[in-house]
């Protein structure tokens, strides 16, 4: 059976060596070789631990970071085993977090029952569709409820500041075991892009099946079961109760039905800040040339360098501005969960090979914020957001028109006559979007993107264009669970878990928390040497 890494073998990777490589050798086995032995002798075997391109300086170069007398990367697999019989738990959710969580539980012998309110996740692609072909949303289908959640179509970025909240290398482990190329263990930002994911969330279902596990699709949390004592016991769904002894929250941001029930029911949730802006979207060359420092009279960058990206962050008047989730070679997606609304997101496809790319440009909307806009209460937040989107789906004239507007207009607040080539394909209006967006994120918007421009001369790029709004970069809410047991106080049995309870931001953030509350469920459920958060 599949381990994870020993001690020793975890010692083993602290003997590195760094390599300076032209980016097309940095594949290349026999020039890495060649250039190790350049600089050490008598090792055995070597791997590649992280890969990383520089092009602060010209040539670019890629960095290499490898371990010797190592025969490969130790990958951390699964301990699957059989559940049938065992205790039961449901999970909420069938995104990263929820699978994560469901996959941890099963090495812990728990049986899961995923509930996931939407569709398998081939079946996803004919609602996604309609949505961007005809405007029509079907709020239980979409890019944010479905098999895999809103990751599985939104890019497939693995990269995370939050390492030390888990166990990021077998996470990472778990989706090469699923499927996903190994490159990801050492790329310095990993991405699998959202044409392979599909495969890969279908062959983790298909895993925790095999094991025991259960997942149904269709099935949306309407409510909780509570029992003696107001133990949360179960959920409540069309069709019926659903019983186990505990219950996983791994919903989503996108989730918003949830939030309202669960202030009904008295449910510890509060107010919590999030971002909110704009997608805006450059020619890929203009982005390549700029990183890369091509010459005017290049039309592609070298096939040795990946499309380049971006990351900007600058502070103004009120707070910060910054990219979010940029997509080199990407596409805007439309991402509304129900009808009357607009939201954007972006995605690249693994060879991220689009001509195209977009980054969410966002400034954090705090608390104050709120209540200066008249939004209290634990879901003030939720009613802002939502404010915003219908504000936007009326500007854009119906169906999923986005509104927007040329880049070098908004700084100016005036109405472009005519919008340029864009990857959204829902359709566009030419909208002022400085007369619909809220002040204070206007104001911050286009004071940071001026100092874009002086950090990146050429931002204001003449066909660079700005799509609104990109409003759901993290959940505004926080469900309340204990940092050790990860329960939410006051609802015994209940786990809030991901994204959407305010603990993760990303696809493997909230994988790593999905099987941080795996864990520490487990202790309570069927308590094994195991079950230690």
């Amino acid at each position: 059976m599949n381990k994870r890494p020993t001690a020793k073998e975890t010692e083993a990777f602290r003997r590195e060596v760094t390599l300076r490589l032209p980016p097309d050798l940095a594949r290349d086995d026999e020039a890495i070789d060649r250039a190790l032995r350049r600089q050490v002798d008598g090792f055995k075997s070597w791997v590649v631990l992280r890969r990383s391109l520089d092009a602060r300086r010209q040539p670019a170069s890629m960095e290499l970071k490898v371990a010797l007398d190592l025969s490969e990367v130790p990958v951390s697999k699964g301990e699957w085993k059989s559940v049938r019989g065992a205790p039961e738990v449901i999970v909420v959710g069938g995104g990263p977090a929820g699978l994560f969580c469901a996959l941890r539980l099963i090495e812990l012998g728990v049986r899961p029952i995923i509930i996931e309110r939407g569709k398998p996740v081939r079946e996803r692609r004919r609602d996604l569709v309609a949505l961007v072909r005809h405007g029509q949303v079907n709020p239980e289908s979409n890019y944010c409820f479905g098999e895999g959640g809103a990751g599985t179509y939104s890019d497939g970025k693995l990269y995370t500041r939050a390492k030390k909240r888990g166990d990021w290398h077998r996470a990472l482990g778990w989706f090469v075991e699923h499927g996903a190329e190994p490159d990801i263990l050492v790329d310095t930002h990993p991405h699998i892009g959202t044409n392979k994911l599909p495969g890969i969330i279908e062959a983790m279902r298909h895993r925790i099946e095999s094991c025991g596990g259960e997942v149904r699709f269709g099935v949306r949390a309407d409510g909780l079961v509570r029992g003696e004592g107001g133990r949360v016991q179960g959920v409540q769904t069309e069709a019926g109760q659903v019983l186990a002894e505990g219950v996983v929250l791994a919903t989503g941001h996108g989730a918003r039905d949830v939030f309202q029930w669960m202030a009904k029911e008295g449910l510890r949730i509060e107010r919590k800040p999030f971002a909110m802006g704009v997608r805006i979207e450059h020619p890929q060359i203009w982005v390549d040339r700029r990183q890369y420092r091509l010459s005017e009279h290049q039309e592609a960058a070298p096939l040795s360098l990946p499309p380049a990206a971006y990351s900007l962050v600058t502070q103004v008047e009120g707070g910060g501005v910054f990219s979010f989730c940029m997509c080199p070679g990407g596409v805007i997606a439309p991402c509304a969960t129900a009808d009357g609304e607009i939201v954007t997101n972006g995605w690249s496809p693994s060879k991220r090979n689009n001509p195209w790319a977009n980054s969410g440009i966002v400034t954090t909307v705090e608390e104050t914020d709120l209540d200066a806009s008249g939004h209290h209460g634990p879901l003030g937040g939720v009613a802002f957001q939502r404010e915003v989107e219908q504000t936007c789906h009326r500007a854009g004239g119906g169906g999923q028109a986005a509104p927007a507007q040329r880049l070098t207009d908004f700084v100016k607040r005036r109405r472009s006559k005519d919008l340029p080539n864009c990857s959204y394909l829902a359709g566009l209006r030419s909208v002022d979007l400085t007369e619909i967006l809220p002040d204070f994120i206007v104001d911050r918007l286009i004071a940071g993107i001026l100092n874009f421009e002086r950090k990146m001369p050429g931002y204001l790029h003449p066909e660079a264009i700005v799509v609104a709004p990109e409003s759901r970069t993290s959940s505004p809410v926080r469900m309340v669970r204990d940092p050790q047991s990860c329960m939410m106080p006051g609802a015994e049995g209940l786990y809030p878990c991901g994204e959407g309870a305010g603990y993760a931001g990303g696809i493997l953030s909230a994988a790593m928390d999905g099987m941080r509350v795996a864990t520490a469920l487990s202790a309570v459920v069927h308590p094994s040497p195991d079950s230690q958060v």
